[in-house]
Formats: C-alpha cells, structure tokens, sequence
C-alpha cells in the first residue's frame, strides 16, 4: 500500500517539500516596570529590631498603596530577623540582631514609577532596586511577532519555489521552534532591565526631585519552522 505524499515524511518528485524557518524581531515600549524594596532595621535586641523593622515596613505599605491603581502588583518576597554573634570569646554572645523585608512593586505608570522610587528612598534605612522593564504575558506585541513569524516563512518558501519555477500548494505543518525537541536559540524578551539602586539615610533635610527614568524598550522575538508542498518544478 502507498500513502499520500502528504503524509510522507519527506516529498516526493511530484510532490516536492520545501521546508523553512520564519523569525521576526520587534522593539517596543515596555508595558509595566517592576522595582524591588528592601526595608532594614537593627537593634541591640530582637524586640527593637522587630519594631523598628514593623513600622518601617509599615511606612513602605502605605506610600505603595497610596498611589493607587499605577501600583498593579505589590508582594512580600522575603522575611529574616538574625542574630550577629560576638567575634570575641567562646560562648554565643548576641552582639545585634539584623531584620530585613524584601517586597516587590509592580507599576503601570512610569511617572510615577520615578516619583515613587524617589520618595521610598527616601525613607529610612530603604533599598530600592530595579527598575526591571517588562512586557505583560498577553501583549499583542508577541502575537504580532509570531504573526510576521509566519509570514516570513511564507515569503521565504515562495521565493524557494520560484527559483525553481514552481508554485506552492499547500501548508504541511507549522510548529514553534522548540515544538519539535529543537534547541531555543533565545527566549522571547519581555523582561529587560535597567537596575539601579537608591539606599536611603536616617536623615533627610527636604524631599528629593523625582527621578526622570527613561523606559528600556523590550525586544520581542519569534520562531516558527514551516513545511510545504510545492508543484513539480521546472528544470
């Protein structure tokens, strides 16, 4: 019994296969800016450190939220509250105690996003990082990506066919590149990054400018292998 050349797993004289790789490469504004938050307290106890660690957890809360909707995401990533030994001497003498509260804002708004990392930096004893520049899981730049994808693997196996005098015929198979156990060359991007850190001290005369920060544009990559058959070329 023969099977359709359809079915084949390559082509036949006549109906060959022209098989291709479809990329496209856009750069876009980023959607949303994420920033981390590293609140710090220190006490000869661990009952001062504690409060002292509350209130100005406390104090970066409310600030975040104050902004209202900009602030899509606001998380608690970490807790610690540790002990620093004596360097001096044979039992475990308690010098200090060290706490910290990691938290991570995510902004949609990015005059605000300066304005804000301005204002937690200042506060007292506050790490601020980031920013780190991203597009939303469900942006429409991906889905435009992936479209010119497959319109360049379209063009491409055209010009195939017509160096050969022949026409395409039909589309066999299209896949994402790592759909077929094939090495991803790149991810798509969508978390780029420009980092910088603020750390506040104990004393502030007056509030600082709001920082102007500038958005780092993403870069959006997709891959897509394409298979055709072709009629008989002409040679």
């Amino acid at each position: 019994m023969t099977q359709d050349a359809s079915h084949q797993p390559y082509g036949t004289p006549e109906v060959p296969r022209v098989a291709v790789r479809g990329e496209a490469t856009l750069e876009v504004d980023p959607e949303i800016a994420r920033i981390g938050i590293t609140v710090s307290a220190r006490g000869t106890d661990r009952r001062t450190a504690l409060e002292d660690l509350t209130r100005r957890n406390n104090a970066v809360l409310d600030l975040v939220k104050s902004y209202g909707d900009p602030v899509e995401k606001l998380e608690t990533g970490a807790f610690s509250i540790t002990p620093e030994l004596t360097r001096h001497g044979r039992g475990e003498r308690i010098r200090a105690y060290h706490g910290r509260v990691h938290l991570t804002a995510e902004l949609n708004d990015f005059t605000t996003l300066g304005e804000l990392a301005t204002r937690l930096a200042d506060l007292e004893l506050t790490q601020v990082d980031g920013p780190w520049w991203a597009l939303r899981p469900t942006s429409p730049a991906h889905g435009e990506a992936r479209r010119q994808a497959v319109l360049e693997a379209v063009q491409r196996a055209r010009e195939y066919a017509a160096a050969l005098g022949a026409d395409l015929a039909a589309l066999v198979e299209l896949a994402d590149l790592g759909a077929e156990n094939a090495p991803t060359p790149f991810q798509a991007a969508g978390a780029g990054m420009r980092t910088m850190a603020f750390s506040a001290a104990e004393d502030t005369a007056a509030p600082a400018p709001a920082l102007d920060l500038e958005p780092q544009r993403q870069t959006v990559y997709a891959q897509v292998n394409a298979r055709f058959t072709m009629t008989p070329p002409r040679l």
